[in-house]
């Protein structure tokens, strides 16, 4: 199904926002909301992030949108309904250097204060505002 214009445009924010995201940190889906001038919409940037195209050809695919630097407001990889998903995304992240740890109840776990990013706005808005 195609998408209509507004979610069009709010998928490629999404993606370009988290193109911004440095090697080695993570941020929050709400985070990336919150950038985007959506902080209400959490869960809609974790469901364009689940849409993320594997087609290389594609504009936003897995290759040049870093999916797996996106994590849930606790610094806990979000679960899936497998999870091998959540042990792939530690393993991306582990690859960049992130530490990913395991809590008691088994979640795969960031601490954001060390590899959170949380900037006020995006350094695209702020070469456009010069």
């Amino acid at each position: 199904m195609a998408r209509t214009d507004e979610a069009e445009a709010f998928f490629c924010a999404v993606y370009c926002a988290v193109q911004e995201i440095p090697y080695g940190r993570v941020t929050s889906y709400g985070h990336i909301a919150l950038l985007i001038g959506t902080p209400q919409r959490p869960r809609q940037v974790g469901i364009c992030l689940k849409h993320l195209s594997q087609d290389e050809d594609s504009h936003f695919n897995h290759n040049n949108v870093p999916w797996q630097r996106v994590i849930n407001a606790k610094g806990i990889i979000s679960p899936r309904l497998q999870f091998e998903g959540a042990q792939n995304q530690a393993a991306v992240l582990e690859a960049e250097g992130v530490i990913v740890t395991a809590n008691a109840l088994g979640e795969l776990m960031v601490d954001f204060s060390e590899y959170g990013w949380f900037p006020n706005e995006l350094l695209s808005e702020v070469e456009e505002s010069k």
